[in-house]
């Protein structure tokens, strides 16, 4: 089924470290962050670790983090979403080293912790990769360095990149939380994460603020919206933005981990593009979004921000769909409302009608390009409501769903563009969250009448799911 939850869902227990926020990268924006001429460092011995949330699976290379003169760098690097470490000098690889794993979860956030010392006697010690806690042993290629062998880390006067090779290409798309670099020390995984004591497959943060970060050591905890780049080491090796703004942190973290649309479950097949972190649709037919994840229970809260079509009168549409009782490639190939699809899906569209299991009729006001449209999913009651810029429409009469399904969100858009916000927005002017204070929204999930009553809505996050779902 397309129901996602982390393979890692660290989020969904209680107590220990929370991490705050990730930055969101976004490939097609050539976004990244870069340090100029740094300092001379151990060329041996360092560490880097990093929690990543994928945005797509890529069959190019998409860049974490190297250092780089322009012909002589080091870099760490998913290619066709295997984990990559090499050294190149002088037009050609000198070390290589990539799993055979691939890493294609596109809800999960990922632990990589790359661990070299070429001083090690044990070749195959000079490079280590772990994975959410554990050692990978699998490789589609294996050069390892020679003994002492000088990497290109740490190198005087070179650049350092995040998110990108070299700032010209290669470029990261996704959620990057919790990133160090340790300069001078080989350091085992579990300075940077633990195994759950209750859930013991689950591989979980810890604060790494404590650790010696070494000459050109850094810390980035991107809880300063207006400088992502911030170094909390104590270094003061703050990096620079580059195509990243203050809306481009997100409360997305391996500690709470929020929905996005699923890119491999979207209606519209190649036309159809996600971008920015997995939450903007962009199509030049019909193209939808499902939620990464689903519920069957508890009451949640999204909202689309309309943004442009060039379509018909009728361009826009949001809503749920079941994800029970059907084949994944046709809930895949399902627009929300559409007609003639035995997927169970109930919509508003923007000519102001409302789409029940492919039947429509009048519903609420029309709406456009600027648009705000909440939905809120009752599944305790199940009953489905909608808003328009923060007025709920028909009344708060609730719209009766069936019940005994697993249903997801849904958004799409003929000829144009829309965004879906649920609890990290692409948009500015959000300062809304829930009643547990997860997530940013335009409008309060919790304000309005629904049925007569007051219902409390929540954004569709790991933490409200260990509480509500």
């Amino acid at each position: 089924m397309p129901l996602i939850l982390s393979g890692n869902v660290a989020s969904a227990i209680g107590g220990g470290y929370e991490v705050a926020n990730s930055c969101r990268f976004d490939d097609g924006s050539s976004d990244y962050l870069n340090q100029n001429s740094i300092s001379s460092g151990s060329r041996t011995t360092w560490t880097f670790s990093c929690w990543v949330k994928l945005s797509k699976i890529s069959s190019g290379s998409i860049n974490i983090f190297s250092t780089n003169n322009g012909s002589d760098f080091s870099t760490i690097y998913l290619t066709n979403n295997k984990l990559t470490y090499y050294d190149y000098s002088g037009g050609g690889n000198v070390n290589d080293l990539q799993t055979n794993t691939i890493f294609r979860d596109l809800s999960a956030y990922y632990n990589f912790v790359i661990r070299y010392d070429s001083t090690e006697s044990t070749e195959s010690d000079r490079i280590r990769f772990y994975v959410n806690g554990v050692q990978q042993t699998s490789f589609a290629s294996s050069s390892y360095p020679s003994s002492s062998y000088d990497s290109f880390m740490n190198v005087s006067g070179y650049n350092q990149y995040i998110g990108a090779q070299d700032g010209t290409g290669d470029y990261f798309d996704g959620y990057m939380s919790e990133v160090c670099f340790i300069d001078g020390q080989s350091l085992a995984p579990t300075s940077f994460g633990e195994f759950d004591e209750d859930s013991p497959t689950i591989w979980k943060p810890i604060n790494v603020s404590g650790l010696t970060f070494g000459t050109n050591g850094f810390y980035l905890d991107f809880e300063d919206s207006d400088n992502l780049g911030d170094d909390e080491s104590g270094n003061t090796a703050d990096f620079t933005e580059a195509n990243l703004a203050a809306v481009d942190q997100a409360s997305d973290s391996p500690t709470n981990n929020f929905a996005t649309f699923n890119p491999l479950y979207k209606f519209g097949g190649s036309d159809t593009v996600l971008a920015e972190g997995n939450l903007q649709i962009f199509d030049h037919d019909w193209g939808s979004g499902i939620s990464t994840i689903g519920a069957t229970n508890g009451k949640w809260y999204m909202e689309m921000k309309c943004i442009s079509s060039t379509g018909g009168a009728d361009n826009f549409c949001t809503g749920i769909v079941a994800l029970d009782g059907a084949s994944d490639q046709l809930i895949a190939d399902t627009l929300v409302g559409g007609s003639g699809s035995s997927v169970i899906t109930y919509a508003y569209q923007n000519g102001g009608e409302k789409g029940i299991k492919n039947t429509w009729t009048a519903y609420g006001d029309t709406y456009t390009a600027g648009d705000i449209i909440g939905v809120y999913m009752d599944l305790d009651n199940n009953k489905l409501y909608f808003a328009k810029n923060g007025t709920v429409q028909d009344s708060g009469t609730g719209i009766t769903i069936d019940d005994g399904y697993t249903y997801a969100l849904v958004a799409s858009v003929y000829y144009g563009t829309v965004e879906g916000n649920y609890g990290n927005p692409t948009y500015t002017g959000t300062d809304k969250s829930d009643k547990n204070g997860y997530g940013s929204f335009e409008y309060d999930p919790s304000v309005g009448t629904f049925d007569s009553a007051s219902k409390d809505f929540y954004a569709l996050c790991t933490k409200n799911l260990a509480e509500f779902g």
